[in-house]
């Protein structure tokens, strides 16, 4: 009866049915595999409540994908176009929920096909790593000198070279990246590229482009990636 009922109705008889014993070890195991990375992923980052949920279920759900597609071409591309769809549909998130969503649906493809010690092991040494290097804090002594740089000045300073004295003085090398108007044209934002020459300088460094911008607005932060979302 248990296998009648969790038949498919267009199964035939070449077709292996998965039992429900095998497929709630495999989902469990999921699961599993779903909580430890979101505990680990929670040991070094905040996040909010919905990505920490979404990370625990996706092993999960990924494995019931692979299970149902069985081998079947046809469906495998029809659910690699729905997957892709989940791109345009979700706001861009941090270079590490990238690679914990990543982590997940790795771990819930392996639970999937069967590997269920592979899927856990995976898990603790992938998770493990991914822990570890975020404890260690690697690449942040670069991505403290790495910064963006945004200074406002009147419309009726040239830009051309203006800073590149003070520029020289606290940074190795510089780029400006981007021009625009603001305030109704009234005023220049001009956003540069820029690796500092040692850290601690900071606020010298402000204060020297303040006398030199007429004290108008500056911002010095982590260097960005996407000009598009400033």
């Amino acid at each position: 009866m248990p296998q009648t009922l969790f038949g498919g109705l267009f199964d035939t008889a070449t077709t292996q049915v998965l039992s429900p014993t095998d497929f709630l070890l495999c989902v469990g195991t999921a699961l599993l595999s779903g909580l430890l990375l979101a505990l680990l992923y929670l040991l070094r980052c905040h996040s909010t409540r919905g990505f920490v949920a979404t990370l625990a279920v996706l092993p999960a759900v990924v494995c019931v994908v692979i299970i149902m597609v069985n081998g079947n071409l046809g469906i495998g591309v029809a659910v690699t176009g729905a997957f892709n769809l989940v791109r345009f549909r979700s706001v861009p998130g941090t270079a590490r929920e990238i690679s914990a969503i990543f982590l997940a649906m790795g771990a819930g493809l392996i639970a999937g096909m069967g590997y269920l010690a592979y899927c856990l092991l995976f898990t603790l040494l992938l998770g493990g790593v991914s822990t570890l290097y975020s404890v260690v804090n690697l690449g942040a002594k670069g991505q403290l000198l790495h910064k963006t740089l945004h200074i406002t000045i009147p419309e009726n300073l040239d830009y051309d070279g203006v800073f590149d004295d003070l520029l020289s003085t606290y940074a190795s090398q510089w780029e400006l990246c981007q021009v625009k108007t603001t305030n109704m044209g009234s005023l220049y934002r001009l956003t540069y590229h820029l690796t500092l020459r040692q850290t601690g300088k900071e606020k010298e460094f402000l204060d020297a482009l303040r006398c030199r911008n007429g004290n108008l607005e500056l911002s010095l932060s982590y260097q960005e990636n996407n000009l598009t979302q400033m």
